[in-house]
């Protein structure tokens, strides 16, 4: 047990890996932090504490590098190793209250390219959809580049079929953005929720809650094993789609950057290195 300042108190009593988890996530979430960063950065300062014997009055350098480097080991992404590091710079620099900054940095990050699936294989896809309420998921998905859980927390006030165009509301990091709605699909659209309250989900379930992630996602999985496409594809993969084929239509990246809610240009740029027409339009030297 030891004593450190903290949070205006001049003593505060850190004897317990619990004591620090909870204070940690009350700090979380009265600054606002997504419930999925939360549950991240509580999972990985729970294990860092084990590691270091909750040995935290201040942060031990070599300490934390060991424990990064046993999530190396372990074949941890570095997206993941990251995630691990930043949770432990939070809980010293806003609960710690330690004036000394953990100058360790963050893993290069892996640059895989994103699984793009082309549009003739796209309209496979939907065409092997019989159900309506899992062929319109998947079409608007792709048709407005949702995230799985943008799809999911559609509501139908969210739709403005005047001028084409969907509200996302407070997606990641808790952004909300204007995105396209398709033109082809506004009839089925509109058949589709006809009768229904203003705030209700797009996509309920049979239960009448809104579909889970794992729902939908199993609804694209199972499309593409009917449809045949083998492919490393997700869900995720119909807003890679989206904005690729885009790009290959001729639309201004910075129009995709502001669809898809990105805050750098430099992450819609990453579409340009998989743009088949693009590519198939260079000729080789040879």
């Amino acid at each position: 047990m030891f004593k450190i300042p903290f949070r205006g108190l001049q003593i505060a009593k850190f004897d317990s890996i619990d004591f620090c988890v909870r204070e940690t996530e009350r700090e979380l979430k009265l600054r606002n932090y997504s419930p999925k960063t939360i549950k991240s950065y509580l999972l990985y300062l729970k294990d860092y504490l084990f590691f270091v014997k909750n040995n935290n009055k201040k942060p031990d350098i070599e300490a934390i590098k060991d424990f990064l480097l046993e999530k190396h080991d372990l074949k941890y992404s570095p997206q993941t190793v990251n995630l691990a590091l930043n949770s432990i710079k939070f809980f010293y620099r806003n609960i710690a209250g330690n004036p000394f900054p953990v100058r360790i940095k963050c893993s290069k990050r892996s640059m895989k390219l994103p699984v793009v699936i082309s549009k003739n294989n796209i309209l496979k896809l939907i065409d092997s959809i019989q159900n309506k309420r899992h062929r319109l998921l998947i079409s608007l998905s792709y048709g407005a580049g949702f995230r799985v859980s943008e799809a999911i927390k559609l509501k139908i006030k969210d739709l403005n079929f005047e001028e084409n165009i969907i509200y996302v509301r407070e997606s990641k990091g808790g952004k909300s953005r204007i995105t396209i709605l398709p033109e082809k699909l506004k009839t089925d659209l509109s058949d589709f929720i006809l009768g229904r309250d203003f705030n209700d989900y797009v996509f309920v379930s049979n239960r009448c809650g809104r579909l889970t992630t794992r729902t939908a996602q199993k609804i694209f999985s199972n499309a593409l094993l009917k449809t045949g496409v083998f492919c490393d594809a997700t869900f995720h993969s119909l807003r890679h789609s989206f904005a690729t084929h885009l790009l290959e239509n001729g639309t201004d990246i910075r129009y995709i950057q502001t669809l898809l809610g990105h805050q750098n240009i430099r992450t819609t740029q990453r579409y340009t290195q998989v743009s088949v027409s693009s590519i198939q339009n260079i000729k080789s030297p040879l």
